[in-house]
């Protein structure tokens, strides 16, 4: 691990919050770097970041605001019915399968070449500890199993077993994983919210996590924290951000997209407003990147 974080010191990373359907104003973002021919040392995506991370990391520029337009309304897409005929609200072989190797095939081949110079992390929760597993995927294919369990919110959703354990979505453990970055070396990150500056999240509801999750205390646990860690989180970012050592593009106002959205004219409307702040700031971006490069010679 040590010549691991060494290998990496200073290098420039990509941190993408979850937020289920408003990350398609992550999406909005990510299209624009792809225009803009931004790169970066290393990308990690939680939950929905980590979905819309992988379209900019095989270039395919408005490949996510494609498919979740045209499969919105579909019932595989997400559904109550497929939560009673399956136990997940998402039909997983229809979005990690179906979609991404026949209906809208991903890019295979240009994510295997930039892996190359990009390293890309996603963040899961391990329910039985509790805590966060950030997982390096080599192979989209092989891997995708890491991005269905980045993805898989807690109450509506099948454990993912991968490599002996049980996962869930990451958001409930480390939902903006900046520490975890630096702490593998990435010094300098870029990082994209899904919630405006004035947002702080409220607590949950405690029995429903001790109830649903009563085998899994730990993770239990974890729930009921969740909203103390996410402000905490922010709060450090923004202490980062004034010191200069993260820059942070975020809604210009507060996202109104429903939890389930069912309205292409509505996620073209958050895709748009991540459009619109990226390029708004991109002057500014791409000052701090040239004086993020300076400063590791």
């Amino acid at each position: 691990m040590d010549q691991k974080m060494e290998k990496n010191k200073n290098k420039t990373g990509l941190v993408l919050e979850g937020g289920g359907m408003r990350g398609i104003y992550t999406a909005g973002v990510l299209d624009v770097f792809l225009d803009e021919g931004l790169t970066f040392d290393g990308v990690i995506g939680v939950s929905a970041g980590a979905v819309h991370g992988c379209s900019f990391l095989s270039g395919q520029k408005g490949r996510s605001i494609r498919y979740y337009k045209k499969y919105c309304a579909d019932k595989r897409f997400m559904s109550t019915e497929n939560l009673i005929r399956t136990g997940n609200f998402v039909d997983t072989d229809f979005c990690y399968h179906e979609l991404p190797e026949i209906l809208d095939v991903y890019d295979y081949d240009t994510f295997n070449k930039n892996k190359e110079h990009t390293d890309f992390y996603v963040v899961c929760s391990d329910v039985e500890k509790g805590k966060p597993v950030y997982a390096k995927l080599h192979d989209m294919k092989r891997d995708i199993g890491y991005i269905q369990a980045s993805a898989s919110l807690p109450y509506v959703s099948k454990f993912v077993e991968l490599d002996g354990r049980k996962l869930l979505d990451g958001g409930c453990t480390d939902s903006v994983p900046v520490e975890a970055f630096r702490r593998l070396g990435y010094k300098r990150n870029v990082v994209v919210l899904t919630r405006d500056s004035e947002y702080r999240k409220k607590p949950e509801n405690a029995w429903m996590a001790d109830i649903v999750y009563h085998k899994y205390p730990k993770f239990a646990e974890a729930l009921k924290n969740r909203a103390v860690e996410y402000n905490m989180s922010i709060r450090n970012i923004e202490k980062l951000e004034r010191a200069g050592e993260v820059f942070v593009i975020r809604p210009s106002v507060p996202l109104t997209i429903p939890r389930i959205c069912k309205s292409a004219e509505e996620i073209e409307k958050t895709y748009q407003i991540g459009v619109m702040d990226a390029k708004k700031m991109m002057a500014d971006l791409r000052k701090w990147l040239e004086t993020s490069e300076g400063s590791e010679g």
